[in-house]
Parts: C-alpha cells; structure tokens; sequence
C-alpha cells in the first residue's frame, strides 16, 4: 500500500488543455533504435507502451530530428521530418494514449554535436567552435567532433522552418505536445554556451541575445500548432561531454533566461541536472528547478536523481518542481509509479545491462514484467 506521503505524486495537474493523470514524466533519452530512414517502429512502440503501462502519466520521447539538413544527432535516430516519419508515429502515440498517458515528442537539433547524419557530412554550430570532448561510443560516435560550420541567418531561418515543420507533424501523428530542446549541449544550447557562441549580431554576445533564438523558434512553433498544443523547452547548463559546465553569470544567466522563456507562449520548463535537488549556481545557491520557478510562472518538470520518491514528493510539495521526470531509474524501472503506488521495491540502475555494447532498445527490456 502506497504511503500517504507520497499521494502528491499522483496528484493530476492540467498542461494547457491536456490534464495529466500525475507528477511522473519519463525524461527523453537517446536509444538510437528506430529505421536508418527515421521511421518509428514496433520495438519503439513497445518501448515507450510499457511506460505508460506502467504507470508514467507523461512520456517524453527521444530527441527526434526536425529536417533533413543538419539536424540529425545519431544514426537509427528517429525523425518528424516529413510525412513518412509522421505516419511512422502514429501507432506508437496510439500505443501511449490507450494506457492514459500524455505523449510529447521533443525535437532536436543536434548542432555541432552531431556524429551521425544521413543528410549532411558537416555541422552546424553558432560559431566555428567544436564541443568540447569527444563522441560517445554508446550511440555509435568515435574520435574528437569536428570544427562546425558557423552559422548564417539564412541557417537560422531553415533551423526555425525545420522545428515549426516537425511540430505540425508531431500534431498530426497525435502526440499531445512539443518539447523543444535547449539543453545538453545541442544547436539551441550552444547558443546560450558562451565558448560556444562568439557571434557578434543579436544572437551573440549579451545573455538575452544568445536566447534570442530559442524564444524565436517557441513563437513560430506556437503560431503553427495552435493554442491548444503542449510546447514545452527543456534547459540544462551541463552538456553530454561538458557535464560541469556552469553559466558565465549564474544565477542572474538564469534569471534573464528563465524571465525570456516566461515572456513566450510556452507551457513548461523542463529543466536537468546531475542532481535536481543540489545546488546549481556555487556553493548555497539555489538549485535550477527553483531558479526556473522563481524567474518564470510556467509549470517546471525537474530531472536530476530524483527516483527517492521521498525526496521526488517532497520537491513537489514545497513547490519547488511541479512534475519530476525520471531517466536510468525509469530504464530499470518502466513500472516505476506503479511501484511506489504498491509500495514495491525500486531497482539500482543496471548500466552494463541496459547501455552495453550500445544504448540501443534491448529485447530483454521489453520483456521485463510490468507490475
């Protein structure tokens, strides 16, 4: 029998028109299992099921490509990028949705730290400066990144095109909403990355203009869907080979990020880091969930080891998150709500297990017995 302290977890909150069934999100994580071509498929579908099966009342997916140019990340990474990958979705939403789940697709543009693309030999980055570190062997990249191309506004105008494009695709597969991604090292975080970005018009230098394009694109991605569509953003400061970096300004990088986000017509805010509830910004500080919260009014999804519901429950009852999203303890534990609602044990992440030789869909994930 569940405890009684852990009853907000299940507590339902409205996103826009979608009413979510509780606070549990699985966080989007890169599995590099669909079609070369970026079709979604049956192992996909049986994947992203056995998490509403199990209980998650929102599923966000993997970071999915928006066009065919220089947004791909990984090779057998999935895309909403033109109608066949559209269609390609629809039985997997359709698989979400009969167990009562809400189901976001966050786009991604993989920018200068991509190291596998169907689409284009070179990439693209705010600036000709590579991502520091190198490619990661779990989804198939090997050596340093390559210098990017820097980017023109003419790039910039096919980046928008491109999101705008997979959102409207996103909405006709059935998916209850967007999540943008600005996080993690990406195109969009690159940005807001001040090694990264050393442009000098207005989408560099000062911290309001290198969030200049994210809020661009959350315009026009609204424009397109509609009012009624979820668009949400995720914002991290760490990045996949650059996990400690911290913003040039701290707190008050947050404070013009999160009060820019706030001025758009978003939903949510999903933020990340190595632990959601520690910390962000120096010894003291405030973690980037409650800066998210104290410089925006939006909805925040907080991600960071927060499996504990314990420690999960209670950042949701003093208002310091209001969703909590979870990613290796939902790998190991897909029927993780289920769990803490029966008061079952939850299971250690197993990476050797689930990530090795590759981070792709393992058979006996799928297999593994829901409760």
């Amino acid at each position: 029998m569940m405890k009684e302290e852990y009853t907000t977890l299940f507590e339902e909150l409205p996103i826009n028109q979608t009413l979510l069934n509780n606070r549990y999100v699985v966080a989007p994580m890169t599995r590099i299992s669909a079609e070369n071509n970026g079709r979604a498929n049956e192992t996909m579908k049986k994947y992203y099921e056995r998490y509403a099966k199990g209980g998650f009342g929102t599923i966000i997916t993997e970071g999915i490509y928006p066009d065919e140019k220089y947004s791909q990340g990984y090779h057998n990474q999935p895309g909403l990028a033109n109608v066949d990958q559209m269609n390609s979705w629809k039985p997997v939403v359709e698989g979400v949705h009969k167990h009562g789940a809400a189901f976001i697709a966050q786009l991604m543009h993989a920018g200068s730290q991509s190291q596998g693309n169907i689409h284009a030999n070179d990439t693209i980055s705010p600036s000709a400066v590579p991502p520091k570190g190198d490619m990661i062997p779990l989804y198939g990249g090997e050596g340093p990144y390559p210098t990017p191309i820097e980017m023109t506004h003419a790039n910039m105008e096919q980046v928008k095109q491109g999101f705008v494009t997979a959102a409207i695709n996103a909405k006709e597969a059935g998916f209850d909403g967007v999540e943008i991604h600005g996080a993690n090292g990406y195109l969009l975080d690159e940005f807001l990355t001040d090694y990264m970005n050393h442009r000098e018009d207005q989408y560099g230098g000062a911290t309001e203009n290198r969030v200049r394009l994210l809020t661009e694109i959350i315009i026009e991605v609204r424009k397109a869907v509609g009012k009624e569509f979820i668009v949400g953003i995720r914002i991290s400061q760490g990045k996949v080979t650059d996990s400690d970096h911290r913003w040039a300004l701290g707190e008050s990088d947050a404070d013009t990020i999160f009060s820019s986000l706030d001025d758009t017509p978003l939903d949510y805010i999903h933020v990340t880091d190595a632990d959601g509830t520690k910390s962000s910004f120096g010894e003291g500080s405030k973690s980037i969930a409650a800066a998210a919260k104290q410089y925006s009014s939006l909805p925040i999804i907080a991600n960071g080891q927060l499996q504990d519901p314990a420690i999960a429950s209670s950042l949701v009852q003093e208002d310091k998150a209001d969703l909590i999203s979870l990613a290796t303890s939902a790998l190991q534990n897909p029927d993780l709500p289920n769990r803490v609602k029966q008061n079952a044990a939850i299971t250690p992440f197993d990476f050797e297990s689930i990530m090795l030789p590759k981070a792709y869909i393992k058979e006996h994930e799928l297999k593994k017995e829901i409760i």
